[in-house]
């Protein structure tokens, strides 16, 4: 019985890297650690796209106008909200959460969720490269790894 896994090689085609504005210290981090997980898997920096967005909420039109497009093997999603005192946390958390979420399951391409929902900002930073690792590298090296999942799927449905 064959286990069929992605790898981290080079996926063939584009990689997205989305960005929000919103909360830039923390997301500039986040993006920083993508770009650097993907060049140390050998993705060129020619293959690689940054559009940026103001917050998270404008994450989910923009990753579903990329992957409308077919132009990527990929789309990594980067964003930060963090809680403060009223529900909007809740709702921008929730809803990002589940649209991107609801895409991924969707999509003809890879989709990463790296997009931070904290308490405070020391939590952000923490998981954005202090002391929790960096989860935009994180989302960088799943999206390889799914992109080149897929294109296997694809090989064992053409056979």
């Amino acid at each position: 019985m064959p286990i069929i896994e992605g790898k981290y090689n080079i996926p063939k085609g584009r990689i997205a890297v989305c960005q929000s504005r919103f909360n830039e210290l923390a997301t500039d981090s986040l993006l920083k650690g993508a770009l650097d997980m993907l060049y140390r898997l050998g993705v060129a920096e020619e293959a690689v796209d940054v559009f940026r967005v103001p917050g998270a909420f404008e994450l989910l039109g923009l990753v579903r106008r990329l992957e409308e497009t077919q132009r990527y093997a990929g789309i990594i999603a980067l964003g930060c909200v963090i809680r403060g005192q009223t529900p909007h946390f809740e709702h921008i958390a929730s809803a990002v959460s589940s649209q991107l979420a609801q895409m991924a399951a969707s999509a003809q391409c890879s989709i990463s969720f790296g997009v931070l929902t904290c308490d405070d900002v020391a939590q952000a930073m923490d998981r954005a490269g202090l002391k929790a690792g960096n989860k935009g590298a994180e989302a960088a090296a799943s999206c390889v790894e799914m992109a080149n999942l897929y294109a296997r799927i694809s090989k064992i449905e053409d056979d």
